[in-house]
């Protein structure tokens, strides 16, 4: 299973940005209303609203809509398949477009909801609701917490230290791919116990991750299989992965060994020489 993460998440919505925020949503057209989530209802309030901002947070994007002295939340969860597409010639299939966002006064007409497998969802939340829903899914984000706090998370974990990465609950955002690609470049194995790491490896890790996350995102995320930025172009960090699906190839180190899969309830990637616990 592979779901976009944090990188792919920021390539959407910084493209986002730059193309709907100023815009009016002339209309919203829904062809399957199960895509919905949670807001159906409300859906006639987003008609004539102007979008003002696209945040990101941990791998769901968001719309900030207003519409006078109101304002209410498009909220995207992209799941294993789903994307969020302004060119055409970038849709996969039509049949599986299940939401259409006209748009006026900007450089984008439409904005297209795409998803196969409809494990992703939409989300229409007013600011109650809108805080409710970051509150019990997204911990801290890699890019706004601070070095001291990663390292006070990550000492409080008695848990292995892969599966603390990919607790949403304590830092949103990263997923398989780069778990594995950020603990092979900091030199710790999935398995090590968190709060056995010394704070300089900790401090360690969390440059990495930080480093991994930024690169990723210039390079347009990962395209592993279906993913594709808005503008229907493909990442290409999926070209610097050093571990991730590389069972049995030689350590890009030159250590000698070769990597190997660990099958947890996600699969691991790692060298035993480079990777220490």
């Amino acid at each position: 299973m592979v779901v976009p993460e944090l990188p792919e998440a920021e390539v959407v919505r910084r493209q986002l940005h730059a193309a709907v925020v100023g815009t009016t949503i002339k209309h919203i057209r829904v062809g399957r209303k199960d895509i919905i989530r949670q807001g159906v209802e409300s859906l006639s309030w987003y008609s004539g609203s102007r979008i003002t901002e696209v945040q990101r947070h941990g791998k769901s994007v968001a719309l900030i809509c207003e519409r006078g002295a109101e304002e209410r939340v498009v909220a995207a969860e992209l799941g294993m398949t789903g994307l969020l597409l302004f060119t055409r010639e970038a849709i996969p299939s039509a049949k599986h477009v299940h939401v259409i966002m006209s748009l006026v006064n900007g450089p984008q007409p439409e904005l297209w909801y795409w998803n196969a497998r409809r494990f992703g969802r939409l989300y229409l939340l007013d600011q109650k609701d809108w805080k409710a829903y970051r509150q019990r899914r997204f911990g801290s984000d890699p890019f706004t917490m601070t070095g001291d706090e990663f390292v006070d998370l990550i000492k409080s974990c008695r848990g292995r230290i892969k599966a603390v990465l990919l607790n949403q609950h304590r830092i949103a955002g990263i997923g398989n791919i780069y778990a594995n690609e950020v603990l092979f470049r900091a030199g710790i194995h999935p398995y090590a116990r968190g709060c056995r790491l010394s704070k300089k490896r900790i401090r360690a890790l969390f440059e990495t991750l930080q480093r991994v996350l930024e690169e990723a995102i210039l390079r347009g995320g990962s395209s592993i299989r279906s993913f594709v930025a808005p503008d229907g172009k493909p990442g290409q960090f999926q070209h610097r992965h050093l571990v991730y699906q590389k069972t049995d190839a030689p350590c890009p180190t030159g250590c000698g060994n070769r990597i190997r899969a660990l099958m947890d309830e996600r699969s691991s990637f790692v060298c035993a020489t480079c990777q220490k616990r």
